[in-house]
């Protein structure tokens, strides 16, 4: 976590930013709630523990500048409500979400299910990936179990 703290201290330093407290209290939140996907009201909720004085906008800003960064990764939902993760750079090229349409909840596959298609448009095309971003929209356990019940 410390190396993530270090890599955005070297990165807005040499864009000409600095590291201010606010910047700080939000990407420390990033870094503890590591493999959640949080809206920005909750990093706000979150922050705002710890440094009251914050203000939404400034949240909205820090994060749009992590995301610029690539130290957080934004994720679309389709649903009007952006959400934000620890960006983990080499990971996240394996690194898929699962939606559940019925409860919003954001689940992660950790496997790189795009191995061999990969592969077969390196070798038909010439067409060298360097990365991927996979949503998967379905239902989770519980939802299906439910929706299953309720027929």
């Amino acid at each position: 976590m410390q190396d993530s703290s270090s890599i955005f201290k070297n990165r807005l330093k040499e864009k000409g930013y600095k590291l201010t407290a606010q910047r700080q209290a939000v990407l420390k939140v990033m870094m503890e709630h590591e493999g959640e996907h949080l809206r920005p009201e909750e990093i706000y909720e979150l922050v705002k523990g710890s440094y009251p004085e914050i203000g939404l906008a400034t949240v909205y800003r820090t994060l749009a500048l992590l995301n610029r960064m690539e130290l957080v990764y934004k994720l679309d939902l389709n649903d009007g409500c952006s959400r934000y993760e620890l960006s983990r750079n080499s990971e996240d090229h394996w690194h898929h979400h699962l939606i559940c349409l019925k409860c919003n909840e954001v689940a992660e596959m950790e496997e790189d299910l795009l191995e061999s298609l990969e592969g077969e448009i390196l070798r038909k095309k010439g067409f060298v990936i360097k990365d991927h971003k996979v949503k998967f929209y379905g239902y989770c356990r519980k939802c299906y179990s439910k929706m299953k019940q309720d027929k």
